[in-house]
């Protein structure tokens, strides 16, 4: 399957459509069915005790799919979370950057299902991952 939406397209839809994330996301690899999203980790992203919250990782891994989805799909800002489940396996790393590998596994016409590891960064073991199921919004004519 082609892309709808290269990293350019989808960097300007972040700008335009989603400006609370513009200064905390970077996209860091498209492919077709997977994008790699980097959460620079601030202040408001930590929990007592210095480590990254779990809404935080939890908004990381929906972003991460959402973007892989729009890739496919192209600028449909209307595809929302259906289903959502995370796992946190392990602590984060103080004071870095998270990365999140979302992949596609199935993409249809009305649902695309799919997960997404999210790994401190530098790390080779994940400390959490995610299913997600997106509804995608009928094409209008």
């Amino acid at each position: 399957m082609d892309l709808r939406m290269d990293r350019a397209a989808l960097d300007a839809f972040v700008q335009a459509e989603l400006p609370q994330l513009r200064d905390d996301v970077s996209i860091a690899r498209v492919a077709p069915m997977a994008l790699d999203l980097r959460l620079h980790v601030g202040a408001g992203h930590l929990r007592p005790g210095g480590t990254v919250s779990g809404p935080a990782m939890f908004a990381l891994a929906d972003v991460a799919f959402y973007l892989a989805l729009l890739a496919m799909i192209g600028p449909q800002a209307l595809a929302v979370t259906t289903n959502a489940a995370i796992d946190f396996m392990r602590k984060p790393a103080a004071g870095v950057d998270l990365r999140a590998e979302a992949r596609i596994l199935k993409l249809g016409r009305v649902l695309a299902v799919g997960d997404v590891l999210v790994f401190s960064d530098g790390a080779a073991a994940p400390v959490a991952r995610a299913g997600l199921t997106y509804s995608i919004p009928p094409l209008r004519a």
